[in-house]
């Protein structure tokens, strides 16, 4: 199927905004002008930028939003569902809205995403939770205005994990983002890749990408409104473009991004490692907006676990990989994903794991221990390690990890390095003095004093002291372009 197929047509577009009128004409009708809408999400950020583009759905409704629960008209939580205790904790968030319902029996509530894709998990919230007015899956997220407008005039609840079109990219509707200089631009839906443990190719997918002209100008929209550290999202971008006849690949889409006039950063993630090539790296190396920092997740150091993970690379592959990006990028920061106790890993597997830790010296790591998906080949396989064994695995990876960040992050210290000041302030509020947080190029945390007043601009900053997960510095002057 062509990737223009896919893409949201005129037609639908031009339909689900109608819905979106007759939405806001029956809030007018009730008395409600402008309805408020709280929107939650778990997960990755790929489910943050979809649930900016339900808000930008929304505020095509007339709605506004707000962060209290209990005075919203529409309850909306994007759901995700990569391990059981993001679903456990989602069916926690979910019981509250009993309570919700009960002082506002006319909220609507709403649950979406991964977790609301899975046919079991529909019918568990069918069956068990009768305060939930609408449930839908990722595949019927450009169907939202029409659902929502079925559950206000029918009374009915509603239940949608197909949609009318199966994974359709929804184009030019604005998502409504959070206010400040980070922002999330998704390139490329869905994956291919079908890894033994895990369910996203089921709940979101096969991979399509978005046209390389729809990604520029979004883009150049947000450079246009301040944003400064913009990051590409995919399950794998370096997949992008595989569907879109040779027009355009990853690499091809970073040199575009990079010449886009503007003062920004632009990362991207997740990177696969089987399909990172040398052309990915040196078009890194070339590009001065593109971050030299990499999300490349490696799951295991076990050849045998790789196999079984159907990841298709070996740790030889991998460590390949790195070396050629650090001798063209040697500031390359490399953060990586670490599955602890898959199963058939041995503790001499895990072993491998932790051997191949001290060679490539991650600057931090995201570590889980195994969490079987239903419908994954992984979820019938057999353990040989406890769960104590794997407890006990897990934590001498955090304690390898944590000393190897640490002796990282001491080597800063003194330099001066470029950062961008962030919104947030350091609520930890080390002795009232490293008062804002920013972050470096590598996506370092940097708790900064003498930054106030600086928010969303480019300053250097000297390194003072570290610790395993944060620098701490002092502004020396405003980045000079």
């Amino acid at each position: 199927m062509e990737n223009r197929s896919r893409v949201m047509s005129r037609e639908l577009l031009d339909i689900q905004k109608n819905y979106c009128c007759k939405i806001n004409e029956i809030y007018a009708e009730r008395g409600i002008n402008r309805p408020l809408a709280f929107t939650q999400t778990f997960g990755c950020q790929q489910n943050e930028a979809d649930t900016e583009l339900i808000r930008g759905m929304l505020a095509l409704m007339g709605f506004d939003f707000t962060d209290d629960m209990a005075s919203a008209d529409v309850i909306i939580v994007n759901t995700c569902a990569i391990r059981d205790h993001a679903e456990q904790r989602v069916y926690g968030n979910v019981g509250e809205l009993s309570h919700i319902k009960k002082e506002n029996p006319s909220a609507i509530t709403v649950l979406c995403g991964c977790m609301a894709q899975q046919q079991h998990v529909a019918e568990r919230i069918k069956n068990s939770y009768p305060y939930v007015d609408i449930v839908f899956g990722t595949y019927a997220l450009s169907r939202f205005p029409q659902l929502l407008y079925t559950r206000l005039s029918s009374g009915k609840r509603v239940f949608d994990l197909d949609g009318d079109e199966k994974g359709i990219i929804i184009e030019d509707i604005e998502p409504v983002r959070k206010k400040g200089h980070k922002a999330w631009l998704s390139i490329m839906y869905g994956c291919n890749n079908f890894c033994s443990y895990c369910v996203v190719p089921y709940v979101r997918g096969r991979e399509r990408s978005r046209e390389p002209e729809a990604v520029l100008r979004e883009f150049e929209s947000l450079v246009r409104q301040g944003y400064k550290d913009i990051t590409l999202l995919g399950q794998n971008v370096n997949s992008y473009g595989n569907d879109l006849g040779g027009k355009c690949d990853f690499p091809d889409l970073l040199r575009k991004i990079n010449d886009i006039p503007g003062d920004f950063w632009v990362r991207f993630m997740t990177s696969h490692p089987k399909d990172a090539t040398k052309k990915l790296f040196d078009t890194m190396a070339e590009c001065e907006k593109v971050c030299a920092s990499i999300h490349l997740p490696v799951q295991a150091g076990s050849d045998r676990v790789l196999q079984d993970m159907n990841r298709r690379y070996t740790a030889e592959k991998y460590l390949s990989l790195v070396d050629y990006a650090r001798k063209l990028m040697p500031n390359l920061t490399i953060t990586s994903d670490i599955i602890v106790g898959f199963p058939g890993e041995t503790n001499e597997e895990f072993q491998e794991t932790i051997e191949l830790l001290e060679k490539v010296r991650f600057d931090s790591l995201f570590t889980f221990i195994f969490s079987p998906r239903r419908g994954t080949k992984a979820y019938d396989m057999p353990d040989v390690l406890t769960k104590e064994e794997k407890q006990k695995n897990f934590d001498r990876l955090l304690e390898v990890q944590n000393r190897i960040s640490k002796e990282k992050n001491d080597l800063y210290v003194g330099k001066t390095v470029k950062v961008l000041v962030g919104r947030e302030e350091n609520e930890k509020n080390y002795n009232n003095e490293y008062t804002k947080q920013s972050r470096t190029e590598g996506f370092k945390l940097v708790y900064l004093r003498g930054a106030e007043g600086l928010e969303g601009q480019f300053v250097n900053a000297v390194i003072e002291r570290s610790s395993t997960w944060a620098l701490f510095g002092a502004v020396i002057e405003r980045e000079q372009r």
